[in-house]
Formats: structure tokens, sequence, C-alpha cells
């Protein structure tokens, strides 16, 4: 009986193949890791390139917040539109790659509402309901995903804020206990995350800076304590010592208004 040949061409070739659908996986792997690194080190638009090569809905929608963070933070006034038209775009491509990723809803949200500051009021206020939507369904598919509750947050607090009390709710149901039950959770969920107080003040200030200062200047004060682990935390930081000079100077205000 004759030994089997372990170089029989037949098994090169199946070895071959074997090989190259490793190193396809490996490259994969690769290609998502350096789109995560490249965001953490502040390369946005790279990251953006990056995952929205990847095709799937956890790529578009890393691709959407890339995109939308260098729009928002970084990007001149003259790019910001476009960039944000993106990226909205790119999220809608997440949520129909999977409607089931919680994370491409919240994306599809956050891209909305930023690129909402881009336009007119009239524009601006046709979008509310669908970033609402959005959170929610992000909610509904992770209740512990505490980005969705600081976006509820804020959606609830802004318009308060913007329209008051009555308006907001007549119009919207937007309502300033729901905006702090929402702070609250996500608090709750991160306690130790630096954009997790820095989102709670900033939705105070926006309800009512004058009631609610020495709660968001206490969170504001954790928020910068905390570590910024990455770029994007870097900017946050900075975000965060910007508000609190906004309310200190704000108190500096309202003392020379006393002195009348």
């Amino acid at each position: 009986m004759k030994s089997q040949n372990r170089h029989h061409p037949v098994n090169a070739v199946c070895l071959f193949f074997v090989c190259a659908l490793s190193l396809i996986g490996v490259a994969h792997a690769q290609t998502i890791d350096q789109a995560r690194a490249a965001y953490a080190q502040g390369r946005f638009t790279e990251a953006a390139r990056i995952s929205e090569g990847l095709g799937t809905s956890q790529g578009f929608a890393l691709s959407a917040e890339s995109l939308s963070v260098h729009a928002h933070y970084i990007a001149g006034e003259g790019e910001k539109k476009a960039l944000l038209e993106r990226a909205v775009a790119l999220a809608r491509k997440a949520v129909l790659s999977d409607p089931k990723n919680a994370e491409a809803h919240l994306q599809l949200a956050r891209t909305i509402g930023r690129r909402a500051e881009t336009v007119g009021v009239l524009e601006a206020a046709g979008e509310a309901e669908k970033i609402r939507e959005s959170t929610e369904n992000a909610l509904r598919l992770n209740p512990k995903l505490v980005a969705a509750h600081l976006s509820l947050g804020r959606w609830h607090s802004e318009l308060v804020g913007a329209m008051g009390s009555f308006m907001a709710r007549t119009v919207y149901g937007a309502r300033k206990k729901d905006a702090i039950s929402s702070f609250e959770k996500a608090l709750a969920l991160a306690p130790n995350e630096k954009y997790v107080p820095l989102q709670y003040a900033l939705g105070l200030m926006a309800l009512d800076d004058f009631r609610y200062r020495e709660k968001a200047r206490d969170l504001l004060m954790r928020a910068i304590k905390l570590p910024a682990k990455d770029a994007y935390g870097r900017i946050l930081h900075t975000e965060a010592l910007e508000a609190l000079n906004r309310l200190n100077e704000s108190d500096d205000d309202d003392d020379d208004d006393d002195d009348y």
C-alpha cells in the first residue's frame, strides 16, 4: 500500500485557499482596528474613510460618527454642512445594512441633529421628530446605550430651552423632567465616563443656566477631573473648560448687575 503524498497538488491548492481566507480575516480585523486607532488619535477623516470601506453596518456607523465629530469640532464653517450631509447618508446606510444595530440608529440621530444646526430654523424644526425616533429606536434595541440616553436628554433640554416648557411639550412632547431623567440614567450607567457629566451639564445649561447653575458647575468640574482617554476625550475636556468659563462669566455679570 502506497503512502499518501503530503505534497499532492490538490492539497497544496487547498492549503493556499485556507491561508488566503485566513489572511482576509486578519486584514478585516486589522482594518477595523486601524479605523478605531485613527479615531482615537484624532485622525477622524481617515477613520471615516477606513471604516466606510468595510461596507458593514458597524463600519458605516463609525464612519458617520467620525465625520460628524470632525465637522462639529474641527472643520471650517464652509465645510460643515457638506460633511454632515455625508455623515447622515452614512448613518442611514448603517441602519439599512443592519436595522438591529443600536449604534447605527444613535449615529443617525446624532448626525441629523448636528446637521440641523447648520440649516435654517424651519428646516431644523422639521428634523426634531426624526432625531427622537432614531434615538428611541437605539434605546429599544439597547436600553443600556449610555450615549443614547444622553442624546434623548439633550433632545428634551434643547427644545425646552429654545421654545419654553409649554410650547416644547405641546408641539413635540419634550419635557424638562424627561431630560433630567435621561441624564440621570446615563450617569448611573457610566459615572466615570468624561462625556456623561459634560453632556448632563450642557443639557442643564440649555434648560435654565440660572436655575441649574450650581448643579451644572459641579458636573463640569467632575468631567474636567476625569481622564481624557483619546483625542475625542481631549476635545471634550476643552469643551468642559469652556462651558465652565461661561458659567463663571455669567456669575460675574450677575454680580455686576447687583451693583446697580
